[in-house]
C-alpha cells in the first residue's frame, strides 16, 4: 500500500524505491520521437511496470493455492498398468518341501487397475479451501490497488517532466533578460554613461542564470528517464510530452462523504478485510484438526498370467480417523493461527486509519495548493511589472544595475514558485483520486485530461 507521499527522484539517483518505479522495457527504440500523452504513459505502465507484473503473478499464485486446496475435497483417481516378472527363493519363505523347487520362477503376470479415493468429511480441508478462496480474492484486490498506485506514480513522474520543462523555459527567459541587461550595461560603458561595476554585476548575474539553466536542463533529462523507467519504454527511446495539464480547479465532495466512499472503493482496504476473513478460516481449519476425518478409497483392476486370462480384482475401504493425542501439535498450531489473526486485524485497522489520513491530507494539500497557485500568479505579475520599471529606470540612467539584477532574481523566484504551485495542485488532485481509490479509473477527470 502506498500512501500520499510519492518519492521524488533526485538527480543522480541510481536505485528505485520499489517495484512500482521499475519496469520491463518493451521492444527496441525507434529513431522517431514518440509523442507521449498521459493516457499513453499510464496504459504502458499498466502493461510493463514491474509492480503490475509481480502483483499479477502473485494473484496467479493465489489462484494455484486455491485450486490445490480445492483438490483435497474432490475425488482423486489414478490408473496404472504393469507387466510383472518375478523370481524368489522358497527357503526365504520357510518352505522346505521336497516337491517344491528351491527357486520359484521366473514367472510373469499382467495387471491393470484404477484407484479412487474421496474424503467424505474433512472439516479442516473445507476451511482451508475457504481460506484459500479469500486469499485469492485479496490477491486480486491487491492487484487492482497496485494499478491504482502505479497510476499515481506515473502521473507524478509525468507531472515532474512538465514541471522540469517549465523551469527550463523560465530559466531561458531569465538568461535572455540577463543577457540583455549585460549588453545594455556594456553599451553604456562604451558610451561613458555607466561604470565598470555595472558591467561586472550584469556579467555575474548572466553566468548565474546560465548555471541555473544547466541545472534545470539536467533535472529535465533525469525526470524523463524516471518516467521512461516507470512505464517500460524501449531503452534509449526519444520522446516528448503532449499534455501540459494547465491549471484546472475541481470541487470535490465533503471529507465525510469522501471517507465513506474510500472505505467502499479502496481495493487495498477490501483486500485487508479479505485477508482477515482468510485468517479466521485458517484458525477454524486449525481447530478442525481435532475433528474426525471420514474417507473412502478403492480400486478395481484385472490381473492374470497373460492378457488372455485376466480376472477381475478389487478392494474397497472406508475409514474414520480420529486424532487422540498429538503431543501439543494442534494446540501450537491454534496458538500460531490466533496470533496471525490478531495481526491481520491490527493491519486492517491501521489501514483504516491510513485511509482517513490519506483523504484528510489530500483535502488539505488541495486547498493549500489552490491558494498557492493564486498567490504565486499574483507574485509573477508583480515581479514582471517591477522588472519592467527597473529596466526603464536603468535605461534612463536613474539607477544602476543592482536594482535590475534584484528585480530579475525576484522574477525568477516568483516563476519558480508559480511552477511549483501548479505541480503541487495537479499532484494534489491526483493524490485525492488515489486516496479515494479511483486514480486509475478517473485520473483524466481529476487532471482535466481530454
Amino acid at each position: 500500500m502506498l500512501g500520499l507521499m510519492v518519492p521524488v527522484f533526485a538527480a543522480g539517483q541510481t536505485t528505485q524505491p520499489s517495484a512500482n518505479f521499475g519496469s520491463v522495457p518493451s521492444g527496441t527504440a525507434s529513431k522517431d520521437v514518440l509523442h507521449l500523452t498521459l493516457r499513453d504513459a499510464i496504459n504502458m505502465a499498466l502493461r510493463y511496470n514491474l509492480g503490475q507484473i509481480e502483483s499479477g503473478e502473485n494473484a496467479r499464485i493465489a489462484r494455484g493455492q486455491r485450486l490445490r486446496a480445492m483438490s483435497a475435497l474432490l475425488p482423486q483417481i489414478t490408473a496404472a498398468a504393469a507387466e510383472n516378472v518375478e523370481q524368489f527363493s522358497a527357503s526365504t519363505l520357510g518352505i522346505k518341501i521336497p516337491q517344491v523347487p528351491a527357486v520359484i520362477g521366473p514367472f510373469s503376470f499382467s495387471t491393470a487397475q484404477a484407484n479412487a479415493s474421496l474424503s467424505l468429511f474433512n472439516f479442516e480441508s473445507i476451511q482451508r479451501f475457504l481460506a484459500a478462496r479469500n486469499s485469492e480474492q485479496a490477491a486480486q484486490l491487491t492487484y487492482s490497488d497496485t494499478l491504482d498506485v502505479i497510476t499515481l506514480v506515473v502521473g507524478n513522474a509525468y507531472l515532474e517532466v512538465i514541471q522540469a520543462k517549465s523551469r527550463i523555459e523560465a530559466e531561458e527567459a531569465q538568461v535572455k533578460n540577463a543577457q540583455a541587461l549585460y549588453d545594455q550595461a556594456a553599451d553604456q560603458l562604451q558610451s561613458g554613461t555607466s561604470t565598470k561595476i555595472d558591467v561586472t554585476r550584469s556579467g555575474v548575474q548572466l553566468h548565474t542564470e546560465q548555471y541555473n539553466l544547466s541545472i534545470a536542463e539536467n533535472n529535465f533529462a533525469i525526470a524523463k528517464l524516471n518516467l521512461s523507467r516507470a512505464i517500460g519504454l524501449p531503452l534509449g527511446q526519444a520522446f516528448d510530452l503532449t499534455d501540459q495539464l494547465p491549471y484546472a480547479d475541481i470541487h470535490p465532495q465533503t471529507v465525510e462523504d469522501a471517507l465513506n466512499s474510500a472505505y467502499k472503493t479502496r481495493s487495498d482496504f477490501r483486500a485487508a478485510l479479505s485477508v482477515v476473513k482468510s485468517a479466521q478460516q485458517q484458525l477454524s481449519a486449525t481447530r478442525g484438526e481435532r475433528y474426525p476425518v471420514l474417507a473412502v478409497n478403492g480400486d478395481y483392476g484385472v490381473q492374470g498370467p497373460n492378457p488372455g486370462t485376466l480376472h477381475g480384482a478389487f478392494t474397497f475401504q472406508a475409514g474414520l480417523s480420529v486424532p487422540i493425542f498429538t503431543s501439543g501439535r494442534i494446540k501450537g498450531d491454534i496458538t500460531e493461527s490466533e496470533a496471525a489473526l490478531r495481526q491481520r486485524r491490527a493491519e486492517a485497522e491501521n489501514l483504516r486509519g491510513q485511509i482517513d489520513y490519506d483523504v484528510r491530507t489530500a483535502f488539505l494539500n488541495l486547498q493549500a495548493a489552490r491558494q498557492q497557485v493564486t498567490v504565486a500568479k499574483e507574485n509573477v505579475d508583480l515581479a514582471n511589472e517591477n522588472l519592467s520599471r527597473s529596466q526603464e529606470r536603468f535605461a534612463a540612467g536613474v539607477t544602476d544595475s543592482v536594482e535590475v539584477v534584484q528585480a530579475e532574481q525576484a522574477l525568477a523566484s516568483a516563476n519558480d514558485q508559480y511552477i511549483s504551485s501548479l505541480y503541487s495542485h495537479n499532484l494534489s488532485k491526483l493524490q485525492l483520486a488515489r486516496a479515494l481509490g479511483v486514480a486509475r479509473t478517473n485520473y483524466n477527470q481529476y487532471l482535466a485530461v481530454q
